[in-house]
């Protein structure tokens, strides 16, 4: 199984969920809430004011993948069951998840190797572990992630009922649409990069006219449902040369990079050789920690993760064990909603 050799450093109890997007919520994407931790203390704004944070000279890295219907509903020895549907695999294989139906609440680790998951047109055995024959369950209670072997036309059910992953913390289901961002042109995240969803076309268009620049890179996410202790699994990143130029360029001229999202910090630090940034593409299994640092990211935009997931450490190995705890204790103080609809932080040690 692939587990992260330590535990957060970072202590608090989670805070609320959001429910529902923020314009089910009657707010604009950008005006979720937004804090900022420097090292001069704690500040609370919108997100719309991010550019009174920025400075000209800075590049914000952005995740340019786009969400797609991952979630199906199943059945496994004739019992409903949730099928989440990741990444493609050499020979036609896909990366699959069981989920208790109907919400997907929690994991099903009972599965078995040879077990068949039923979708009416399609058909996926489950073949063996994922990401390693060890398992992906760090309790050791059963498997969480398989590789499943397709038979039948997959894409065309997902294409026809497949809609967004979604968990049971969510009071309905929501459209793809909402779990898009304006940066979003490369179909292939099964759970959206949500750290970029506060972005509008007048935010950017703000930005740019102050001297920010942006630089996208791709990483198609997998599944963000991680147990504690385990660590992300391997997933598809392309660095393109225009946007490490770019960064290079920044980092000379004094400029700060600022990685927009945990998926943008893992893609790019997945394309650092000798202090630069290059053009790479390919499967990725970097994973940033207090113990591995990133070499070139200077601060983060993000949204507020769950104790004990790989998620919290890239933010403490970015940020700083005690800023990441100061904004968290903040946060928890003032209500601030989680995960993918909820509100943002601006981290920059």
């Amino acid at each position: 199984m692939t587990t992260l050799s330590e535990a957060p450093g970072v202590h608090f109890e989670a805070s609320a969920f959001a429910p529902r997007p923020a314009e089910w919520r009657g707010l604009a994407r950008d005006e979720v809430r937004l804090l900022v931790g420097t090292p001069d203390g704690i500040s609370h704004a919108r997100f719309r004011d991010l550019p009174e944070h920025l400075r000209a000279g800075d590049v914000l890295v952005v995740n340019n993948s786009a969400t797609v219907p991952g979630e199906l509903d199943a059945t496994l020895h004739d019992e409903h069951v949730v099928l989440h549907v990741a990444a493609r695999l050499d020979g036609g294989e896909r990366v699959v998840e069981l989920r208790s139906a109907p919400d997907a609440a929690r994991a099903v680790l009972d599965a078995q190797h040879g077990d068949v998951v039923r979708l009416g047109v399609a058909r996926v055995t489950l073949v063996g572990p994922w990401p390693t024959e060890r398992g992906s369950s760090p309790t050791g209670q059963g498997n969480r992630l398989w590789r499943g072997r397709v038979r039948g036309d997959l894409d065309a059910a997902l294409a026809r009922a497949g809609r967004p992953i979604a968990y049971g913390y969510l009071d309905r289901r929501y459209p793809l649409s909402a779990y898009q961002t304006v940066f979003g042109t490369r179909p292939g995240s099964v759970e959206m990069a949500s750290a970029g969803r506060p972005f509008t076309e007048a935010l950017v268009t703000g930005l740019v006219a102050r001297g920010v620049a942006f630089a996208p890179v791709t990483l198609h996410t997998g599944f963000s449902s991680q147990e504690a202790g385990e660590a992300p699994g391997p997933e598809w990143f392309e660095v393109p040369e225009p946007s490490a130029r770019a960064i290079n360029a920044a980092r000379a001229g004094g400029g700060r990079v600022i990685a927009v999202g945990t998926t943008a910090t893992r893609a790019l630090e997945s394309a650092v050789c000798d202090g630069a940034v290059v053009a790479n593409a390919g499967w990725t299994d970097r994973v940033v920690t207090p113990a591995a640092p990133p070499e070139v990211v200077d601060g983060l935009i993000t949204g507020w993760h769950d104790p004990h997931a790989s998620h919290l450490l890239l933010v403490e190995a970015v940020a700083g064990r005690a800023l990441t705890q100061a904004a968290y204790d903040q946060a928890v103080a003032n209500g601030y909603l989680w995960h993918e609809f909820g509100d943002s932080a601006l981290l920059l040690p």
